[in-house]
């Protein structure tokens, strides 16, 4: 049986949902508050959430870029059609789908299921691995420590974050807006101008020529990825 997270601050949304998942074998939790979410999470076998945008506490992009430090939980976020730039940015940070208000309860269904489909598929039911190789750096996240050929590289916390947030997933592309929100877990009109300050950090810090990077690439009107072998 698959475990579902519902959580959204409207309880009265989150009574619809589980009239629409309940008929189908399915176990739900509940949640108010992105916090909540994460709390549920750390103690609960989870394999699916539903998580809103706009909540109190913690919003739903902030508790989906924290949960995915730590799990491939598929996440659905729950939008309003005036959420447009936040859906893209909740997707940057890791959700996997959406879903608009009102609901229709028949895509919620297909939706659920064909991520849950996808996470079983792909033998997602585990979470990250606490180590990632990729070229000569390597990054072991259970010790928080960094080498690059071999050679200690000293990080600053953010620095680490933002570096393990692109090993996590190599060859993917994160908007500054995106990097920011994981490793601040809010925004700020001064996202852009912060992550590229860490990002030439890092790159002294790991680059035999920071200048012509062999890593950290810049995607230009789009963000940041890394490249590399992945080990």
């Amino acid at each position: 049986m698959y475990n579902i997270l519902i959580c959204d601050d409207d309880r009265d949304i989150v009574a619809a949902l589980k009239i629409y998942l309940s008929g189908q074998g399915y176990g739900l939790f509940e949640a108010y508050t992105g916090r909540e979410a994460i709390d549920i999470v750390e103690k609960n076998d989870i394999h699916l959430i539903l998580m809103d945008i706009m909540m109190p506490e913690m919003d739903g992009i902030s508790a989906t870029s924290k949960l995915r430090e730590e799990y491939n939980i598929p996440i659905i976020l729950l939008t309003a059609k005036s959420e447009d730039t936040d859906k893209v940015l909740g997707l940057n940070v890791g959700a996997d789908d959406y879903v608009t208000k009102p609901f229709n309860p028949v895509e919620v269904m297909a939706r659920v299921r064909s991520q849950l489909r996808r996470y079983t598929l792909l033998g997602g039911m585990e979470k990250k691995p606490d180590h990632y190789v990729i070229g000569g750096i390597d990054l072991d996240d259970a010790g928080k420590t960094v080498t690059v050929d071999g050679e200690p590289v000293s990080l600053t916390p953010t620095e680490f974050a933002i570096l393990r947030l692109l090993m996590q997933n190599p060859g993917k592309v994160f908007s500054s807006g995106a990097i920011y929100a994981h490793v601040s877990g809010g925004y700020a009109l001064s996202a852009e101008s912060s992550i590229a300050v860490h990002i030439r950090h890092i790159r002294e810090k790991i680059e035999i020529t920071p200048s012509e990077p062999r890593y950290i690439k810049v995607v230009w009107g789009q963000g940041y990825k890394i490249e590399g072998d992945v080990k």
